[in-house]
């Protein structure tokens, strides 16, 4: 019998495979897709000669993340970081968040500067003690408690300026407001607004990097890592049940519904219900663009950008979510990532590749290639001319690339302040599905989505302690 099985390959179950490992158990992984990486996976689509990725293609959380450091991600990938993390467009103006604050406060100018300055200058001094609080369940004693509670003053403030004052501070604003739309759904709570903010700090301090080969590298590595101290990874191997496993613990780096279903009869009833029930945030619809040339922009500053945010001021970023949660909006809140500016491995000499995406209803088969397009038009006069290939993924295709990704949700449930905390259920252990040996350990636990591993890293943690009592896994030989 093995001591440790991972279902799911992708950054979490890599960076649990990697923990267990480390600690000296038998470690094996399967994932049912041909390749490794889950959301975390750069390939062609459709016998393209560029390569895409199939899910996040920036990755701030990456560089927060101390999964990623102590598993040696940061020594193994290169990250390139541009000078301007991200940049909004509202009409006419473009508001910038350079990876230098104080060019971004400069550059915003006036009132709007400041505030921003404000909100977010206390996040960017205590990065580090805040991403130690936030990458974890929240219901745990914070290390960093001063640090808690400037991020939580920064919530009120962030909330202010987004759904209150935005008029006044436009541009700062509209800044702001596109990093809370990564979260779906265009809400008004804290947990959007402290995620946005979050997001926003790491933009000034480690800034929003972009990996060397794709998110296939961030993948790679953990791999490799895992595979150094003697797990096993096998592909396009479909686990339907865990009672065709042998082994004394089961990781699911799966959704939450799919562990309930491969766990059937082994868990509570009402844990098994809740998982499930699983609350979903609005699904995605992403197109991947191959362009004879760079995108351009009318604003040439944003040739320099590594992310775009498109949708206008806050009140129309917001408008704009809440409609994708009913229908796709005709003028929807975009993300752009430009991958090619800075790496040349990703299309054919003299081609660039985009990445583009905007939120739909959940299972949606949408198709908003002509929306999306239509944005950057805006933005970008004569970008229709210069489109060699677009490959549309609606939220249906997500899912069928990803199981984990129900409905195209990329949050794993949804983000409010109840779906952060119940992640699947309000516990100081979260990953421990209450019954020996299985936990939860995908973005669907603490601390939730982005590539960070830190579910993973965290829920391997869990089980290492309370099947082993081995409480310092670096401390095993």
């Amino acid at each position: 019998m093995i001591d440790v099985a991972v279902i799911g390959a992708g950054p979490n179950g890599l960076a649990a495979a990697a923990v267990a490992a480390r600690a000296g158990l038998n470690v094996q992984v399967y994932e049912a897709n041909d390749s490794i990486g889950g959301a975390a996976r750069t390939q062609s689509l459709n016998g393209s000669e560029a390569i895409f990725d199939l899910g996040s293609a920036v990755h701030p959380m990456a560089l927060q993340s101390p999964a990623m450091r102590e598993l040696g991600v940061h020594q193994k990938v290169d990250f390139i970081t541009p000078e301007i993390s991200f940049a909004h467009v509202l009409d006419e103006r473009t508001a910038y968040a350079y990876k230098d604050l104080e060019r971004t406060v400069e550059e915003l100018g006036g009132e709007d500067g400041q505030i921003y300055r404000r909100l977010v200058q206390p996040l960017v001094h205590q990065i580090d003690q805040i991403s130690d609080t936030l990458l974890n369940t929240l219901l745990k004693v914070p290390s960093h408690p001063l640090a808690l509670a400037t991020f939580a003053a920064s919530t009120v403030g962030g909330m202010g300026l987004k759904d209150v004052f935005s008029k006044k501070y436009e541009r700062a604003a509209a800044l702001y407001s596109g990093c809370a739309a990564h979260v779906a759904g265009g809400s008004r709570g804290p947990a959007n607004a402290g995620a946005g903010l979050f997001l926003a700090a790491t933009a000034h301090a480690k800034g929003w990097p972009i990996p060397l080969g794709g998110s296939q590298a961030i993948s790679n590595a953990l791999a490799a890592e895992a595979t150094a101290h003697g797990a096993q990874i096998h592909t396009g191997v479909r686990v339907n049940h865990i009672d065709e496993l042998a082994a004394q613990n089961i990781l699911f780096d799966t959704s939450a519904e799919e562990a309930a279903k491969l766990s059937t009869g082994h868990l509570p009833h009402q844990l098994t219900s809740a998982m499930s029930t699983t609350r979903r945030s609005p699904g995605s619809c992403v197109v991947h663009f191959v362009l004879s040339e760079p995108v351009p922009w009318r604003d040439q500053a944003l040739s320099t950008a590594g992310t775009v945010h498109l949708g206008g001021t806050a009140k129309q970023v917001g408008a704009a979510e809440r409609t994708a949660n009913r229908r796709g909006a005709a003028n929807p809140f975009m993300i752009v990532a430009q991958p090619s500016l800075f790496d040349d491995s990703r299309a054919p000499a003299g081609q660039h590749v985009i990445w583009a995406y905007c939120h739909v209803p959940l299972d949606s088969s949408q198709d908003m290639r002509q929306e999306i397009q239509t944005m950057i038009n805006k933005a970008a006069p004569g970008f229709s001319e210069i489109i060699l290939e677009a490959h549309v993924v609606t939220a249906q295709d997500l899912e069928r690339q990803n199981a984990a990704l129900i409905g195209g949700d990329l949050s794993g449930g949804t983000m409010d302040l109840l779906g952060t905390i119940k992640r699947p259920r309000i516990s100081l252990d979260p990953w421990y599905l209450l019954s020996k040996g299985l936990y939860l350990i995908s973005s669907a636990a603490p601390p939730g989505p982005s590539v960070h591993g830190m579910g993973g890293f965290l829920g391997a943690q869990s089980m290492l302690k309370r099947e082993y009592n081995i409480k310092n896994w670096k401390s095993v030989k």
